[in-house]
C-alpha cells in the first residue's frame, strides 16, 4: 500500500473565521471552495500539506477540540515573532525546547484546534532510545 497524502478535517461552526486564520497567518490558499467545504493548501507547493473545513451537514456533529495539528517550519522563532509579536495571536504553549527533539509553541484556531508550530533540535539523551528511524 502506498499512501499518497493524508488531511483533516475540522467540522466547524466557525468556517469562514478558521479559513481566515490559515489564509491570513500561514499562507493557505484555497484548493476547492464550495462555500461549506474548503480545502486550504499551505505552503508555497502545489502539492503541499492540506487542511480541510466543513460546516456541520444535517446529522454532523461540529468538532470540540482535541486535536493537535502539527506544522513543522523552518524557524518555529520566526514563526512566533510573525504570529505572536506581531500579529498578536495568543499563545497557549509557550515557545520552549522540548526533550523529544523540537522547538515550539502552540496557539487555537477558531475552531478550537491547536496549532502547534515547531522546528526539529536535537533531542536530549533519554529521548535517543526512542527514535525508530
Amino acid at each position: 500500500m502506498e499512501i499518497q497524502s493524508v488531511s483533516t478535517t475540522l467540522v466547524t461552526q466557525k468556517l469562514k473565521e478558521t479559513k481566515a486564520f490559515y489564509l491570513s497567518h500561514f499562507d493557505a490558499r484555497p484548493a476547492f471552495d464550495c462555500g461549506w467545504y474548503v480545502v486550504l493548501r499551505l505552503g508555497a507547493s502545489p502539492s503541499g500539506p492540506e487542511i480541510c473545513l466543513m460546516e456541520p451537514q444535517e446529522g454532523m456533529v461540529p468538532f470540540t477540540g482535541g486535536i493537535f495539528l502539527n506544522i513543522l517550519v523552518r524557524d518555529a522563532d520566526a514563526m512566533y515573532e510573525r504570529l505572536h509579536d506581531q500579529a498578536g495571536l495568543p499563545v497557549i504553549m509557550p515557545l520552549e525546547d522540548h526533550p523529544w527533539g523540537d522547538r515550539g509553541f502552540g496557539l487555537l484556531d477558531p475552531s478550537g484546534a491547536l496549532v502547534y508550530c515547531y522546528h526539529p533540535i536535537p533531542p536530549a539523551a533519554e529521548f535517543q532510545q526512542y527514535i525508530l528511524d
